[in-house]
């Protein structure tokens, strides 16, 4: 950090910052401050020196209360984004307190978390039980831009569609097929190239989602476009639709291997070079990642892993 940036980081008073959000909130300076156990002129004082640090006015004051001026409502993005990472802070360090010693945060593509990471995630607990685990399930578009932003720790999920500047690692390798109800055309097929699903209803996922955007992709290549009937937001629902004669669809065969009497279905390979597909790691930088984060890694990464 420069010397410049540490000063303007000393000058900046939280307790001002706090003010400043409850103020804009509230649109009133005396109402804030009656939330806050404050005295008005102390808190109209607090917001004057803000703006003299920041050498701009940040509220237009009237009669009526204030509004925000434009630099105003850049801090306010600003000035809440930095106090909710202090109030997570606050958060996982009181969780050190209560035993735990390690906080990982992880956003996961569906197919990771069918297929993968509940055998991984649990072994890896076995061994660290004081460690916490966030998952959460999200498109894998957004898996990497939680992991851009800040808002996760660590991304696992299919980087097909790019990963920017993030650093990824090979994780495990999935097969998409096609999945038809028991005594389709196609289901007497051992294997095809998704041109020939392309005459029948889909069963889609949701339409930013990595294996919804290859069949869309694929269509275009032929020329052709999806017969889409459906979107549906998991594999599960994707399975009953297609049971019930409302199309075929396309899902990791891992996946329908483990969704046990969820329909009579049938799965038929897929040919094309998009249905073998790599799931990967994502992080920011793998090397600066907190130790238990860096151990998690490692655990998923091992050839050992079940």
């Amino acid at each position: 950090m420069k010397s410049s940036d540490r000063n303007f980081a000393r000058r900046i008073d939280l307790t001002s910052l706090q003010l400043f959000v409850a103020v804009c909130e509230l649109g009133s300076i005396g109402k804030a401050a009656e939330r806050e156990f404050i005295a008005a002129s102390a808190v109209s004082k607090r917001l004057s020196d803000l703006e003299a640090t920041l050498s701009t006015p940040l509220l237009y004051r009237h009669a009526r209360g204030v509004d925000l001026t434009p630099a105003g409502e850049s801090l306010l993005h600003h000035a809440r984004s930095v106090l909710f990472s202090l109030e997570r802070m606050q958060g996982e360090l009181s969780e050190y307190a209560n035993g735990v010693r390690g906080h990982v945060r992880i956003h996961a593509s569906i197919s990771a978390i069918v297929q993968f990471l509940p055998e991984d995630l649990g072994a890896f607990i076995r061994q660290h039980a004081e460690v916490k685990i966030d998952l959460e399930e999200h498109l894998s578009t957004e898996v990497t831009r939680a992991v851009q932003e800040g808002a996760a720790d660590l991304g696992v999920c299919n980087t097909a569609h790019g990963t920017g500047d993030l650093q990824t690692r090979p994780y495990r390798n999935d097969k998409l097929v096609l999945i038809v109800p028991r005594g389709h055309d196609l289901a007497a097929q051992s294997a095809i190239y998704f041109e020939a699903a392309l005459e029948y209803d889909q069963v889609g996922l949701p339409s930013n989602s990595s294996i919804y955007l290859a069949m869309r992709q694929a269509a275009a290549a032929v020329g052709r476009t999806l017969k889409l009937r459906i979107h549906v937001t998991g594999l599960d629902a994707m399975c009953r639709m297609i049971h019930n004669g409302l199309g075929v669809g396309v899902m990791p065969q891992r996946a329908f291997d483990l969704m046990h009497g969820v329909g009579e279905l049938e799965a038929v390979e897929l040919l094309d070079d998009w249905a073998a597909r790599q799931i990967e790691l994502v992080a920011r930088d793998f090397s600066t990642l907190p130790l238990t984060a860096r151990l998690l890694v490692d655990h998923l990464t091992t050839p050992a892993a079940p």
